[in-house]
């Protein structure tokens, strides 16, 4: 027991000799905490289909609130009453999305591939949510520009992107 007392003292003192020696930038670093989720309140969200292109509708949310937050990584965007979100594109939308107070990401969702497809379905609305716990925003058909009506067959979106060019450009628009 004396020895380990022995060489613990030292070793002690001298680590703590380093620590108070070494310069500010050296020190070891301190841990940050992530920010929180966004909260539901704090999210501004818009959506509006593309002109001349009603089958892509592009929506941002911006964080109104005066803290950054963190969003779902990729959007849960619904239709109307019919089953099922659209798909991230690419695959592997899980994770966070850090979105600054004050600021705005973008995302776009293309309804349909081929607007004649005999196998599409009708919606009279679409949901943009920026986190899947949170209801989010519908906006009817009406309201995007899209007609009575938005046609859905095997719907993809994007993940949420710093501006609307990359937005447009995940979704295949540039």
């Amino acid at each position: 027991m004396r020895i380990r007392t022995v060489h613990t003292v030292p070793v002690l003192a001298a680590s703590a000799a380093l620590l108070l020696a070494a310069a500010p930038g050296q020190a070891a670093p301190q841990h940050q905490a992530a920010p929180a989720r966004c909260a539901a309140k704090a999210l501004d969200i818009h959506a509006k289909a593309v002109k001349g292109r009603t089958t892509v509708v592009r929506f941002s949310v911006t964080n109104s609130g005066s803290r950054a937050c963190l969003v779902d990584r990729a959007p849960t965007i619904t239709f109307g009453e019919l089953d099922g979100a659209a798909l991230p594109t690419p695959e592997g939308g899980r994770g966070t999305y850090r979105l600054d107070a004050g600021r705005t990401a973008y995302g776009a969702v293309r309804t349909i591939g081929d607007p004649s497809d005999p196998e599409a379905r009708r919606s009279p609305s679409v949901g943009v949510s920026a986190s899947a716990s949170q209801y989010g925003r519908d906006f009817s058909a009406a309201r995007l520009g899209t007609g009575r009506e938005v046609r859905v067959w095997e719907p993809v979106t994007t993940w949420w992107q710093p501006t609307r060019a990359k937005a447009d450009k995940a979704i295949g628009l540039g």
